[in-house]
């Protein structure tokens, strides 16, 4: 059920940044097609060993710095704080997570593969939902054999 590598294109990355009101600069467009090319939920430290290959000048911060931009701007998002680090999600399509409480592994899960979420209880004055985010926790398959054994 792992998710394949998003396809790239620079003119689709041009035109979102264009929407989001952000200069595509050089750094920001090798700093993103490596996140696409990873194919999975990078942490941002394995997104600087992948960049610093092709930018080797490049530093830690502004990896940081530009996921933090990317976020803010709707290019990217930041899982659940529950994952042990900062892990970050390509996939902006609606979806859902199985993670794997032993080895931090995180799959997708297509949203059409849940009823529909919604709340039985009111929420606090003035809360507005944005996304609901579900993450599914056992054992991957690797993990699972382990322990059986």
């Amino acid at each position: 059920m792992k998710r394949a590598a998003a396809k790239f294109s620079v003119e689709d990355l041009r035109e979102r940044c264009r929407r989001a009101g952000l200069s595509l600069t050089h750094q920001r467009l090798v700093i993103y097609e490596e996140l696409l090319k990873m194919g999975e939920h990078p942490v941002p430290e394995a997104v600087f060993d992948r960049v610093r290959k092709k930018l080797p000048s490049l530093s830690l911060a502004t990896i940081y710095n530009n996921i933090k931009t990317f976020v803010e701007h709707g290019l990217l998002q930041e899982l659940s704080v529950h994952h042990g680090s900062l892990r970050l999600e390509c996939n902006l399509d609606p979806h859902h997570h199985l993670v794997c409480t032993n080895c931090k592994a995180i799959e997708d899960l297509d949203e059409a593969d849940f009823e529909p979420i919604r709340l039985k209880k009111s929420l606090p004055k003035g809360f507005s939902v944005h996304r609901f985010s579900v993450d599914v926790l056992g054992l991957c398959k690797k993990c699972s054999s382990v322990t059986r054994h």
